[in-house]
């Protein structure tokens, strides 16, 4: 499957505090997490982004407190993957729990910009920035991880098989 969108970017450090402040962890539904994405950072984030867009940025994305919150208000927001240098530990568990794409790929930051058009192929990790026309790779998604993210998360995966 690939996706495709427009880029996003972000630098190092963006932690699930500025994902997705803490005043809006009061609800769960992720439509409404998504009006306040990327707050911390950009008050107007979330009425700029369309569906699909992506987010790229550099190393430690999604560090600081574990909340399932941050990639939910992702989703929410419209964003179909977050392509990063490297991504805070217990972030990376909870986007692929949550159902949320998320790759890493080193140098990304540096050869892309905000505003070029990207797709991921999630079966090879290959980026293109259809814009510049640079190749990136980031490791693919596996098949499970893969199945996660087209079922919507975790819980739907296991409420799926339930009923199977």
């Amino acid at each position: 499957m690939t996706l495709e969108g427009r880029v996003w970017k972000f630098g190092d450090n963006i932690d699930t505090d500025v994902i997705i402040p803490a005043p809006y962890l009061v609800t769960t539904d992720m439509v409404e997490l998504g009006k306040h994405c990327m707050e911390g950072v950009d008050a107007l984030f979330a009425e700029k982004v369309s569906p699909g867009d992506i987010i790229v940025a550099g190393t430690n994305f999604g560090c600081g407190s574990s909340r399932e919150h941050a990639p939910m208000a992702l989703k929410g927001a419209g964003i179909s993957c977050v392509i990063a240098e490297g991504f805070a530990r217990i972030f990376f568990r909870n986007a692929f729990n949550m159902g949320l794409a998320i790759f890493e790929s080193p140098g990304i930051v540096q050869g892309i910009q905000e505003g070029d058009q990207v797709s991921v192929d999630q079966d090879t990790g290959e980026i293109i920035d259809h814009t510049n026309g640079k190749r990136f790779l980031a490791n693919p998604i596996p098949p499970f991880m893969q199945e996660l993210i087209e079922v919507g998360g975790l819980m739907s995966h296991v409420m799926s098989k339930r009923r199977t």
